[in-house]
């Protein structure tokens, strides 16, 4: 008994002793998780083809969005894809990116290609940027996004490149 209240009352300690996480307005955990959720099967079957990706991205008023870093945006990135840091995305970066909530938007991220480690470094699967990309462009309102599907190789892909990385290795 006295073993069992000894725990009772240690437990009630370290419960005590957890300090109450200071609040944030302009935070919304669940918000986010809501927002996953919601997106889950649209982004399933937004997923799309090389070859989709290519024909879309050619079609008049679309916009191939990279999101990665400025860096690794400048070593390599799709032919004509826009930069905008998702670091940086809010309302006024994303309406100077795109023109419209309606307007097409295309995305990728490092985990979609291999071959080029320097460039398109793969990131943890559950951490690909295309994740976190999606579910906030949906969160800001644009509702017409498509994904790049499949991992493609670099040195194999119909897909052009630009950038520095591009330009010696040639693809």
């Amino acid at each position: 008994m006295r073993t069992l209240l000894a725990c009772t009352l240690l437990v009630a300690s370290v419960a005590q002793a957890q300090p109450t996480p200071p609040a944030n307005a302009l935070i919304d955990y669940d918000g986010f998780a809501r927002s996953v959720a919601e997106v889950r099967s649209l982004r399933e079957s937004r997923r799309i083809s090389e070859g989709d990706f290519i024909r879309m991205a050619a079609e008049p008023g679309t916009v191939v969005l990279d999101a990665r870093s400025d860096r690794l945006y400048r070593l390599r990135h799709v032919k004509g894809a826009v930069n905008l840091s998702f670091p940086e995305f809010t309302s006024e970066t994303l309406a100077r990116a795109i023109p419209s909530k309606a307007t097409r938007v295309l995305i990728y991220c490092n985990n979609n290609f291999v071959g080029a480690p320097e460039s398109m470094p793969t990131k943890v699967i559950s951490s690909a940027l295309n994740l976190s990309t999606f579910v906030s462009l949906h969160a800001y309102g644009y509702r017409n996004v498509y994904e790049l599907g499949p991992a493609v190789d670099v040195r194999a892909a119909k897909l052009a490149f630009e950038g520095v990385e591009a330009k010696v290795s040639g693809t």
